[in-house]
């Protein structure tokens, strides 16, 4: 049996050999960017897309890497595309902009995680950071990295912008801008509640906290016997519902309740579990599915909001995931596509966890247009078993690339990369089928 002194041995052992395996993969990810090079023009550069357009996935002055070789590494990985082209652009930006940093990254004495923290905070400094600060930055960090942590880089990329002109008092340009209203949607899906974060305007935060406390205060004054946090809570949750805060802020100590004049609208895709009872009965299970965000839902909370005046409560239609709809048309019908979309839940690509309703609903076997003109049989049907729901990087990945994809069997996906990768896709995730011996 094993001393602790031995334990403590082998732990020292293992956590070497895990910092040096790690080191290895980054070295590995920047030889394969070095190798799969976009284009001249940069059209097909790998790039973050947002709702505001993209940003690079390493700083200026680092090679850009063809989009559509990120998910063959992702996938020997085990990553998704995005944390593929994060694992990648890091890589590039330590190579090239942080060569010091990376040398001893390559050598196995600081912990990748480290300097992966100072690769993202260079390559996404706003507004952008010049090759000698960056170079600057790389000389202060890479002789301590190990005694680091993220304040410390933070506050190394503030001075460094401070150095370099691009925080002055003056500069328009600067990131002096902070405000912002988040809905934090990711959290346990039992959860019946979400958080909201907020940065605003010393007035509007003023404004707000006054309308909040009236609220809090009518919602009492009407009978409300919730803690003061919950009390305003629902008070902002009122003030969503309404065009003022007046409505909240005059409820007086004489109201019975507090006047709701706008309905709030809920959907529901009620994925209820019905068992009929030995009386013939139906009983429901506990939980269901509330479309707005694709949250659990309790079947108590249901009730509550059905029994509310101030909810407007939708149920629409039940739609049974192991029948098989048709169309003849190319594009799906509506309710073949919430079938597909409900039944895949995000993107089938491996490891693609983007949600279905932000993605494209495909023909596995592509639907061949002229086919009924020139009276052939059409190869792939609008069908249920025939439609897998992609995002838009993984739809042109499959259509313009050696990437392959079958269905075995509805819902369930079946990738093979260029390169002879093999990945199994469906409801419950990704399973890697490649042989060993690849």
């Amino acid at each position: 049996m094993a001393t602790p002194r031995d334990l403590v041995a082998l732990a020292r052992e293992r956590s070497a050999a895990v910092r040096r395996a790690e080191a290895d993969v980054m070295v590995i990810a920047y030889e394969w960017a070095v190798a799969h090079p976009a284009r001249e023009d940069g059209a097909d550069a790998a790039v973050f897309h947002s709702p505001v357009g993209f940003e690079p996935i390493s700083g200026d002055g680092t090679p850009e890497v063809n989009e559509y070789a990120v998910a063959e590494l992702g996938g020997a990985l085990g990553l998704s595309t995005d944390a593929a082209k994060k694992l990648i652009g890091h890589a590039l930006e330590l190579a090239h902009r942080l060569p010091k940093l990376w040398a001893r990254l390559t050598a196995g004495e600081v912990p990748v995680w480290r300097a992966r923290l100072v690769a993202e905070a260079t390559i996404h400094a706003y507004p952008a950071l010049p090759a000698e600060g960056v170079a600057w930055i790389d000389s202060q960090v890479a002789p301590f990295i190990e005694k680091m942590g993220r304040a410390a880089i933070d506050r190394l990329i503030e001075r460094a912008m401070k150095l370099y002109g691009l925080a002055t008092a003056g500069d328009d340009d600067a990131p002096s801008d902070t405000r912002h209203v988040t809905i934090v949607g990711e959290r346990d899906p039992f959860a019946q509640t979400m958080q909201v974060h907020a940065e605003l305007d010393i007035a509007d935060a003023l404004d707000l906290e006054q309308a909040v406390a009236a609220g809090a205060a009518g919602l009492k004054a009407a009978g409300c016997e919730e803690s003061l946090d919950v009390r305003r809570s629902l008070a902002l949750g009122e003030l969503a519902r309404h065009q003022t805060a007046l409505d909240l802020a005059g409820a007086g100590a004489g109201d019975s309740t507090v006047e709701r004049t706008t309905a709030r609208r809920v959907d529901l895709q009620l994925h209820f579990t019905a068992n009929v009872e030995p009386d013939g009965s139906l009983s429901f299970g506990a939980t269901g599915h509330l479309e707005n965000r694709q949250r659990l839902v309790l079947l108590e909370q249901v009730r509550r909001w059905v029994g509310t005046s101030h909810t407007d409560v939708r149920i629409l239609p039940v739609v049974d995931l192991n029948s098989s709809l048709a169309t003849e048309r190319y594009e799906p019908t509506d309710r073949l596509r919430r079938q597909v979309l409900l039944r895949d839940e995000t993107c089938v690509f491996p490891h693609c966890t983007r949600p279905s309703r932000r993605c494209d609903v495909d023909h596995v076997v592509p639907f061949d247009h002229d086919a009924t003109a020139e009276g052939r049989p059409q190869p792939g049907h609008t069908v249920t078993e025939n439609l897998a729901t992609l995002c838009r990087g993984h739809h042109r990945l499959k259509t313009h690339t050696g990437w392959r994809l079958d269905s075995p069997a509805n819902g369930v996906f079946e990738w093979t990369s260029p390169h002879g990768q093999r990945f199994r896709r469906d409801r419950h995730g990704t399973t890697d089928l490649t042989p060993a011996a690849i």
